[in-house]
C-alpha cells in the first residue's frame, strides 16, 4: 500500500517531482501484491500511454484484476472498455454489468455511465426515467457530467417534468466545475431569460 501511495504522489506531483515512469514502477510493485487501486491506476497508465508504451489489452487485464476484487473505479473502467470496444469486443451487456457493480457501490461516474446507457438504449430498453434517476444519484455526489445530463433533461422535459429553473441550477453546479457545455447552456439561459432572470452580463 505504501508503494501505491508513493506511486500516486509521483503520478500527481504531490510532494515530489512529477515522474510518470517512477509512478508506473511503484504501481507495478503494488499491483503485483494485489493492491486493487494500484492495478486500476496502472491500467490507466497503460490505457493512456503515460509512463509506459500504450497497451490497451494490458489495461483491460489490469482493470479486470482490480474489478474482480470489487474495486468500483476499475469496474467502471472495464465497463467503459466493453461499452466502447477498446481492448475487447464491444459488448454493451457486459459493459452494463460492470457499470451496475460500480453503481451499486455508489460510484458516481458509473451511475452517470449507466444513465447514458439507459438514455441511449444501449444494451438495455431505453428509459429516460431510469436515466434521470441514475443521473440524479451521481449529480447529488457532485458529478459534473451527471449534473449537466440531468440539467438537459429538465430543460427538455425528458424523463422528468420540464423545469427550466432546476435545469439552470444543475447547469450552474456543473459550470462551476468547469463543464464547458454547461457553461454554454447556462449563458444561453441568461441571455434569453430561460429559467433565470435575463442578465446579459452573466451571459
Amino acid at each position: 500500500r505504501a508503494q501505491y501511495n508513493l506511486g500516486l504522489m509521483y503520478a500527481t506531483g504531490e510532494g515530489v517531482g512529477k515522474n510518470m515512469e517512477e509512478a508506473v514502477r511503484l504501481y507495478r510493485l503494488a499491483a503485483a501484491q494485489g493492491v486493487a487501486a494500484a492495478q486500476n491506476n496502472l491500467g490507466n497508465m497503460y490505457n493512456d500511454g503515460f509512463g509506459v508504451t500504450q497497451d490497451v489489452p494490458e489495461a483491460v487485464r489490469l482493470y479486470r484484476l482490480a474489478a474482480d476484487q470489487g474495486h468500483a473505479p476499475a469496474q467502471n473502467n472495464l465497463g467503459n472498455m466493453y461499452a466502447n470496444g477498446e481492448g475487447v469486443d464491444k459488448d454493451y451487456v457486459k459493459g452494463i454489468g460492470y457499470y451496475r457493480l460500480a453503481a451499486a457501490q455508489k460510484y458516481a461516474p458509473a451511475q452517470n455511465n449507466l444513465g447514458n446507457m439507459y438514455a441511449n438504449g444501449e444494451g438495455v430498453r431505453p428509459s429516460m426515467e431510469t436515466a434521470a434517476g441514475l443521473y440524479r444519484l451521481a449529480a447529488d455526489q457532485g458529478h459534473a457530467d451527471a449534473q449537466y445530463n440531468l440539467g438537459l433533461m429538465y430543460a427538455t422535459g425528458e424523463g422528468v417534468t420540464k423545469d427550466r429553473t432546476e435545469a439552470a441550477r444543475l447547469y450552474r453546479l456543473a459550470a462551476e466545475q468547469g463543464h464547458a457545455d454547461a457553461q454554454y447552456n447556462l449563458g444561453f439561459m441568461y441571455k434569453n431569460g430561460n429559467g433565470v432572470e435575463q442578465n446579459m452580463e452573466e451571459a
